[in-house]
């Protein structure tokens, strides 16, 4: 169940279910030794998945050493090496690549190692050339009709030269699109599809963009629906289980049942008074916090009113501009967000209180597109914002909320690319649009204010000033 959790994409689903079964298995029996490796296989995929690599590379050898599979043993080493490699601890995951490589495996494994060596080593040494290798694993996966092969030579291609001849790597990429379709794999299309959005020009670009948002959409509302699906049957499994567990309790029940009233009077007595006691010093300490917590958000909304109000009004005033249909209606709805906000700030933490803050991000970076400024948006995922506070969803959405009102007041920019990722622990932000560039912008604009923002959620703001014609910024929190 667990695997066909994490093939549904329900990974903290399947990494629960995974370790539920772990303490079912013996390590001293050796007909277990079989379902252990299976396991922490399967451990290490989902925690890869979710950017625990570090854990990720523990459960894969795990996985290594209780297998008695050679085939088994070669694909758990591959994920091992891989694991390094996302670590980037290239020494490790070349060493490890190195020995499959000595071992006797088939064609179809000979090329995937030999296709995961050659891009581990250029991702290590930038300079060194790894197409000859790269190549004949690509010859030898279309000789063995290996599709999946395929479509991670075409990424490994893309990605080689997407730096170094932008029309090579739109050529893989564009392969590596279909093959991906043709095996029926949408985590793979959406990367493809993220290579094409980069690397096509303007008008090819927004059209790969609407087919990945609705690709993007429709994987999510899937897997949505598998989760659901995932939790009923544990919800049915433990039903059963206690409805088994209760029957069998019964009888004895009935038997002690005057004794647990006597022992439960008396408790019930003793915890009153605990109660009692508790609730007075509880309502004390509460009274104390809610003093100190609406001190600290006056003061917090006070210092920010001014800001918040600012940028709304140019949002509204963005889609005035550049929606030519805009309804009253929606209108009216904006003006009333503005007034609310300037009534009373605190409302703006309910906002914040909204569990899909992805598409809440979305849509107010959307809205400052028009027919001259084009907005990308990468990584947005709704798996991003999972672990996030209040606090930092707050302070991202104003940072973001800033540069984009810059960007429409002072850059003079007709493309801006948005992109989102996760690494282990930090969330990373990155902005680049084709304006002035940071050197002509003016110091009183709101840049200075986001610098303020990302100190308060304990991150870091890079400004590129070394590149003209182009705004580069970098943004980046613990979680």
């Amino acid at each position: 169940m667990a695997i066909i959790q994490e093939n549904e994409g329900d990974n903290f689903g399947s990494q629960e279910t995974s370790l539920l079964a772990s303490k079912y298995l013996s390590f001293t029996k050796k007909d277990h030794h079989y379902y252990l490796a299976t396991n922490y296989n399967n451990l290490g995929i989902v925690n890869g998945k979710l950017k625990n690599h570090q854990r990720s590379s523990e459960f894969f050898r795990k996985a290594v050493y209780y297998t008695d599979d050679h085939a088994n043993r070669i694909i758990y080493q591959n994920n091992l090496a891989n694991a390094f490699r996302r670590m980037e601890d290239y020494d490790k995951a070349l060493s490890t690549y190195k020995n499959i490589l000595n071992e006797k495996i088939s064609k179809k494994e000979y090329a995937r190692i030999l296709s995961n060596f050659s891009y581990t080593k250029w991702l290590q040494k930038p300079n060194y050339n790894p197409i000859p290798e790269l190549n004949e694993a690509l010859k030898i996966r279309s000789q063995e009709k290996d599709n999946w092969g395929l479509n991670s030579s075409y990424s490994h291609l893309a990605d080689y030269y997407t730096d170094k001849q932008q029309d090579a790597a739109l050529l893989y990429a564009t392969k590596m699109y279909s093959v991906s379709k043709e095996i029926k794999s949408p985590d793979d299309q959406i990367e493809a599809l993220q290579k094409l959005i980069y690397l096509e020009n303007q008008e090819h670009s927004r059209q790969y963009f609407k087919i990945y948002q609705k690709l993007n959409d429709s994987l999510q509302t899937a897997r949505n629906k598998a989760k659901n699906q995932f939790a009923l049957i544990r919800y049915e499994t433990e039903k059963n289980k206690a409805d088994f567990l209760r029957s069998k309790t019964e009888s004895t029940q009935r038997q002690n049942h005057i004794i647990k009233q006597y022992f439960g009077l008396g408790l019930l007595i003793i915890l009153l008074i605990i109660s009692y006691f508790w609730f007075r010093k509880r309502q004390k300490i509460l009274h104390q916090e809610k003093m100190l917590e609406v001190k600290n958000t006056e003061l917090k909304y006070s210092k920010k009113v001014h800001d918040r109000v600012a940028n709304k009004v140019y949002q509204v005033m963005s889609e005035v501009e550049n929606i030519e249909d805009l309804h009253k209606e929606i209108l009216l709805d904006r003006l009333e967000e503005i007034y609310e906000i300037s009534r009373d700030i605190t409302y703006e933490k309910e906002a914040s209180e909204n569990h899909n803050f992805k598409d809440q991000l979305s849509n107010m970076l959307k809205s400052y597109a028009s027919d001259l400024v084009k907005i990308f948006i990468t990584g947005n995922d709704q798996e991003i914002w999972q672990r996030t506070n209040h606090t930092q969803q707050n302070e991202v959405y104003c940072i973001l909320q800033e540069l984009m009102t810059n960007m429409k007041k002072h850059s003079n920019a007709d493309k801006v690319l948005l992109k989102f990722s996760q690494h282990k622990s930090t969330v990373n932000i990155s902005y680049t649009d084709n304006g002035i560039g940071i050197k002509q912008l003016s110091q009183k604009n709101g840049l200075q204010n986001t610098e303020t923002r990302t100190k308060a959620i304990a991150g870091k703001i890079i400004f590129d000033t070394e590149t003209d014609g182009l705004l580069k910024i970098n943004i980046s929190f613990p979680l």
